[in-house]
C-alpha cells in the first residue's frame, strides 16, 4: 500500500490560475462608496423616517434602494407601520390601516416581518387600545423593574411589611 502525499492529490483549477496576480475592481458609486462602505454606512439611515435624513443620506439612500430593491420594499413597509403608529386617529382606522399592512407583509413574503406581523395578529386588541388615548404600560413596567431591582439588592425580602414601607417612603 503506497501513500500519497497531499501534494499530489491537488490540482489546481484553472479559474484559480487565471485569477492569480489580478486585482479586484471594485465599483465605486457616485457619492464615492464601494458596495461594502455603501452596505455598512446605509444602516443607521435606515433606522431613520426619510424627513430625518440629512443630504448624504438621501443620496446614500438612493443608490442602496437602487441596488437592492428588495431593502427598499422593507423599508416601505416598516415605515408604514411606523406611520399607523404615529398617525393614526382612531381606533377603527388603525384596525383598518393595521389589516392591509399584514396583508402586505403576506404579499411580499419577507421571513423577517413574520415575527411583528403574528404579534400583531394575536395581541391586536390590546394594541389597538394604544390608539384610544395614546398610553401606553411603560411606565408601570418601569416601576416594577425598579421594583425588582430593590428587592434584588438586597436578596429577597424577609419582612414584607419592612419591605413595602421601605418601597413607600423611596418611591411614593
Amino acid at each position: 500500500m503506497r501513500l500519497h502525499s497531499p501534494k499530489e492529490n491537488f490540482i489546481p483549477s484553472s479559474p484559480i490560475k487565471e485569477l492569480r496576480g489580478k486585482r479586484a475592481v471594485l465599483q465605486i458609486f457616485a457619492n464615492g462608496d464601494t458596495r461594502k462602505q455603501l452596505l455598512a454606512r446605509s444602516r443607521y439611515l435606515l433606522y431613520k423616517a426619510p424627513s430625518n435624513w440629512t443630504e448624504n443620506q438621501l443620496q446614500r439612500s438612493k443608490i442602496l434602494f437602487g441596488q437592492y430593491p428588495d431593502i427598499k420594499l422593507a423599508f416601505k413597509l416598516t415605515q408604514r407601520l411606523r406611520n399607523i403608529f404615529n398617525n393614526a386617529k382612531s381606533k377603527e382606522g388603525a384596525y383598518t390601516k393595521l389589516a392591509h399592512w399584514y396583508k402586505d407583509v403576506e404579499d411580499t413574503g419577507f421571513k423577517a416581518f413574520n415575527t411583528i406581523a403574528n404579534t400583531i395578529t394575536i395581541n391586536y386588541r390590546s394594541i389597538l387600545n394604544y390608539f384610544i388615548n395614546r398610553s401606553t404600560n411603560a411606565s408601570a413596567e418601569s416601576f416594577n423593574a425598579k421594583i425588582k431591582a430593590f428587592r434584588a439588592q438586597f436578596r429577597g425580602v424577609k419582612n414584607i411589611e419592612f419591605f413595602l414601607y421601605r418601597l413607600t417612603t423611596i418611591f411614593a
